[in-house]
């Protein structure tokens, strides 16, 4: 029994099976959360290692390699990153694609902990994480309150931060800035000496002092009572007054007697701004799982109730960035987009049905569609994000395509005159076999999508399991749904000029019955003309190669738009501290701020940056400054050019600073343009990446172009001399103990007040760590209590020690990184390969790209394939469908068509190449392929009614027009929102509705003459070979009679 014969006459099961559809659709939509883009997560694990006090290369040797050597043993690691600097060893070990990770990670931390026993006993744990772009913070927030400094600090660290930790879906918070409170015991220098006490003695006594012991249990068979010592300092006179040494009996020496004890402020590692003010500054991450819209919404509730239970402090907290706005502007934009192009498929629909009826009719086909495509994104755990909402928009005018074929060859019955209920059925069931293989043709091209394995697979898969759901279900419509409707309601055409819309719907009919008969002459002209329009087309296809290899249209990534937001980045002399690069950020920021288009300012002076690949530790020497200007409204520049003009007067009222800039669009973009050169020969790669640096700057749109190893911060090395030393009674360890006390400190030790735990730091006194002479004059006190200087026993050089090492799959390397700035990154990378071709590497020297372009290669080369593998499946189903295997190689002549257009509406729309522009053109290959079908399926039932096939091709031509035309304008229609829209993440949803437009209109232009054309010359040659064979077999006949003869 036939579907379409069951819902005309037994619809109720129809209606329940939509109910259901319905009520799963609704529920989904409900539950849907909200987010900009699907997690397209790469797989990466961060292994960081602090090693206070450690210089790169000491760094590298025992914490870096030996990680390295642990990690080697990983599955599914793709390549490693290091990079060891001072303090700090980072190793990012990149995995492959589909790579478990949690499971990888618990991998990672075993084989860490295996090691761990050989790395130095001084390193903090290593800690692990895995970078997505997840890992950006989604909210920057500025507090202040008009409490002292440190006790605000104190109270933003036990009481706020952990109310806003336990809030569903936050990571973590980084805070930046404020005054910590630390109780400093200074140790004089001369005192010490004196005295013939060391300073190591000093640290020990205070650290036995201070603690409470646990002594055990005091009990009877009846009680028991536990003993504990309580020694903890309650104030600094305790510390004052612990004993250090006895030189004679009864004559003790005290902290107070060789140092000085002060309460005061933590050494400041970073200051954080908003708008000039100082404050203390929050990132906040969510968790990879969690939804930003939903994590915004609690925080921004949870700071309104601290504010409020703190009036009395005058807490305030500022939002000073939060990147979910433009997810929720982004999300309603493409809402936006999609209410328009209903009303403007409804309005073509109207047009051509010529009846409110039918195009209600229709109209079902898209609420119905879209419902399900919500039921089935709630199964999968999808959630509304551009690339799901995009899908919706821009499928609109595919989901009235079966409705409209199928309806429009119903009403084509209708008016021969048949029974409502009879051409229902025999409408649909003439023209079912060309809705199948439409819809198939549709849904081939997104399959190949679901099985990538790149960078960008997750998002598209999910664009593509929207359109396959929607889709198939629209054929499921027009099976059922269409024929139930067109049975009741439906009726003959008969319109009468009676009001001002029927005279224009009467008026465009016969405009289009003209346009029809046009066609039809013209059609025949081009069978007769062939080789003349043959040229036409191979002209126009050339020039399209021209234009591609022109390099007019830019080839990016993704385009990040304008959102009128960047991030400057400011770097100082290697000798800079905190303190310096505060005082001139300030002035720099009040420069800015003074600027007219600026609205608001986030300063983060010397804590960790926040961009993708910054290693989350702060230095003294670098600021970031996150801007924000005011709506473009209010401004007539665009950010990229008030940036450029920005940078020139930073430059020129502020020498010494190098001022790098990233625009910060909806996607989080590192340098785009990154180039790691490896070898075994670390001099050698040196050379060839300061060559290569040089090369790069010459490029036009390469800006801020930078060496990731430079020459490195000045330090004091101290070289003993063992022999000197050992004789002395002193050992390297006991020599390097001191050492790190004096200049580092120690802070093991800490003061308890009300509860709280402060730390205590001991070193030496301001006044005898400044120069090279103090660390000279450092005394050790040896064994036979006799103080010797470092200088009896040690030589101490002034160096430059590198500010950062790096290693690439456990080899030497050096990146090179560079901003696109006025241009796409992808254009910039040609000119970059094309200089690499001319200058080829020299031997031992291996290049990587990275960042934007190593993702663009691989998606660019992924979606590549995509286009073949449909290219091929769509002739394979059509091979099938018509079991033949020449007609559906004509039918495929419409996709060239299609790109003709294609690339020339992104070249006048001056939009790049980019991934979505791909999504486009892969998309058109279905959509394109459906006119071809119409044409050839109907000229195939013509000529099996017995028809010549010239006859035959310009009947199905004119027949088929009036679908054609709806289903290609109905689409092209619906994209005009898409392809026009401005604001919140327009750019990426342009280029690809440009292309669809484009692709569409002139693949519509040429396929409809080089379709026929094609079918034209296979029959003819077909038909010239049947004659052939024919006259052979009358030749043989007629020989064989005279033989008989």
């Amino acid at each position: 029994m036939n579907i379409t014969k069951i819902s005309i006459n037994r619809p109720s099961l129809i209606i329940v099976l939509f109910s259901v559809f319905t009520l799963l659709g609704i529920i989904g939509f409900k539950n849907l959360g909200y987010e900009l883009l699907p997690d397209f997560n790469q797989p990466v694990i961060v292994i960081k290692t602090m090693y206070p006090g450690a210089e790169p290369d000491e760094v590298e040797t025992s914490v870096s390699r030996k990680i390295e050597d642990a990690l080697s043993n990983l599955e599914g690691v793709d390549y490693l990153e290091t990079k060891s600097m001072p303090n700090a060893s980072v190793i990012i070990a990149n995995l492959k694609y589909g790579t478990d990770l949690s499971i990888a990670m618990q991998d990672a931390q075993r084989y860490i902990d295996n090691i761990r026993k050989d790395l130095p006993a001084d390193i903090l744990s290593p800690v692990m994480s895995k970078v997505s772009p997840n890992d950006l913070p989604i909210i920057s927030i500025s507090a202040t309150s008009n409490l002292p400094a440190t006790e605000f600090y104190q109270k933003m660290k036990d009481d706020y931060l952990p109310q806003m930790q336990q809030l569903k879906g936050v990571a973590e918070i980084t805070m930046l800035g404020g005054e910590e409170r630390e109780i400093q015991v200074k140790a004089d220098q001369d005192k010490l000496k004196l005295y013939k006490i060391s300073l190591y003695q000093v640290v020990e006594a205070i650290n036995r002092s201070g603690i409470d012991l646990p002594a055990g249990k005091a009990q009877t068979d009846k009680e028991s009572n536990s003993v504990r010592l309580t020694g903890k300092f309650a104030s600094v006179k305790d510390i004052m007054n612990v004993q250090v040494a006895m030189p004679m009996p009864g004559s003790p020496v005290y902290v107070k007697d060789v140092a000085n004890v002060v309460d005061g402020v933590k050494e400041v590692s970073s200051v954080s701004r908003y708008n000039g003010k100082n404050g203390i500054g929050l990132l906040l991450k969510k968790q990879g799982d969690a939804n930003a819209v939903e994590v915004s919404k609690l925080v921004r509730e949870k700071l309104q109730q601290i504010e409020a239970a703190n009036t009395q402090y005058g807490v305030k907290f500022a939002v000073a960035d939060d990147s979910t706005d433009l997810t929720i502007a982004a999300v309603n934009s493409v809402v936006f987009d999609l209410i328009l192009a209903v009303i403007l498929v409804s309005l073509v629909m109207f047009l051509f049905l010529r009846s409110y009826r039918n195009s209600l009719i229709v109209l079902v086909a898209i609420p119905t569609s879209l419902i399900t495509a919500f039921a089935v994104m709630w199964l999968m755990g999808f959630t509304l994000n551009l690339m799901t909402l995009l899908a919706m928009s821009l499928i609109i005018g595919i989901l009235v395509d079966d409705a409209i074929v199928i309806l429009e060859n119903i009403q084509r019955h209708i008016d021969m005159g048949k029974d409502k209920g009879v051409a229902a059925l025999e409408g649909r069931m003439e023209i079912g076999f060309s809705a199948i293989s439409i819809t198939l043709v549709d849904v081939v091209v997104f399959l190949p999508i679901l099985f990538l394995q790149v960078f960008v697979a997750d998002m598209l898969k999910q664009f593509s399991i929207v359109v396959i759901t929607s889709t198939l279900t629209s054929l499921l419509v027009g099976f059922t749904l269409v024929p139930w409707l067109a049975s009741r309601i439906g009726k003959k055409e008969d319109l009468q000029p009676t009001n001002i819309i029927n005279r224009f719907l009467l008026w465009f009919e016969r405009q289009l019955s003209s346009f029809t008969d046009w066609y039809g002459h013209q059609l025949e002209w081009v069978l007769s003309h062939k080789l003349f329009f043959s040229g036409i087309v191979i002209f126009l296809l050339v020039m399209t190669g021209v234009m591609m290899q022109q390099g007019i249209i830019g080839k990016e990534m993704m385009s990040t738009g304008d959102q009128g937001k960047f991030r400057l980045n400011l770097e100082y002399d290697k000798t800079t501290t905190v303190q310096e690069n505060n005082i001139r950020s300030r002035e720099i920021e009040n420069f800015i701020l003074q600027q007219p288009e600026v609205s608001t300012l986030f300063s983060n002076v010397a804590g960790p940056g926040t961009g993708i690949g910054s290693s989350g530790v702060g230095s003294a020497n670098l600021s970031e400054f996150t801007i924000q200007l005011k709506p473009e409204k209010e401004r007539d520049i665009n950010t990229e050019a008030f940036m450029k003009s920005l940078r020139e007067a930073l430059n020129k009222e502020f020498a010494g600073v190098n001022f790098s800039m990233a625009v910060l669009g909806l996607l989080p973009k590192q340098a785009p343009i990154k180039i790691t050169l490896s070898g075994n020969d670390p001099a050698l790669v040196m050379k060839t990446g300061n060559e290569m640096k040089a090369a790069i700057e010459q490029i036009p749109g390469a800006d801020n172009v930078q060496l990731s190893v430079k020459e490195g911060s000045p330090e004091y090395k101290v070289i003993p001399d063992k022999d000197k030393m050992q004789r002395l009674g002193l050992n390297t360890a006991y020599v390097g103990l001191n050492l790190r006390t004096a200049f580092t400190g120690n802070d093991d030790a800490s003061l308890t007040e009300s509860g709280t735990e402060y730390p205590i730091r001991i070193w030496l006194d301001d006044f005898d760590r400044r120069n090279f002479e103090d660390v000279q004059r450092l005394s050790v006190v040896n064994p036979m209590n006799i103080p010797v200087e470092l200088s009896q026993f040690a030589e101490v050089k002034q160096d430059n020690s590198p500010s950062l090492l790096e290693r690439l799959d456990r080899q030497p390397s050096v990146t090179i990184t560079s901003e696109a700035f006025g241009r796409p990154s992808g254009t910039l990378a040609d000119d970059v390969i094309d200089f690499l071709e001319k200058k080829p590497l020299p031997e031992g020297v291996k290049l990587t790209w990275g960042a934007d372009i190593k993702t663009q290669n691989e998606s660019f080369g992924a979606l590549g394939s995509v286009l073949l593998i449909s290219f091929l499946l769509i002739y394979l189903i059509m091979i099938a469908l018509y079991d033949s295997y020449i007609y559906p190689f004509v039918a495929l002549f419409a996709i060239p068509m299609a790109v003709i257009g294609a690339f020339l509406a992104l070249n006048l729309s001056l939009n790049d190449l980019t991934l979505f522009a791909q999504l486009g053109l892969i998309m058109l290959m279905g959509l394109v392929t459906k006119n071809a079908i119409l044409i050839v399926d109907f000229t195939n039932q013509l000529k099996a009614q017995g028809r010549h096939f010239k006859e035959a091709l310009t009947i199905a031509g004119k027949e088929r027009m009036r679908p054609i035309l709806m289903t290609t304008l109905s689409m092209a229609i619906g994209m005009l929102p898409i392809a026009l829209a401005k604001g919140t993440a327009s750019e990426w949803k342009n280029g690809l509705a440009w292309v669809i437009i484009g692709g569409l209109l002139s693949s519509m232009i040429l396929t409809v003459y080089l379709v026929p054309m094609m079918y034209y010359i296979v029959d003819t040659i077909k038909e010239k070979l049947a004659d052939r064979k024919a006259s052979r077999k009358a030749l043989k006949a007629g020989l064989m009679v005279e033989h008989e003869l």
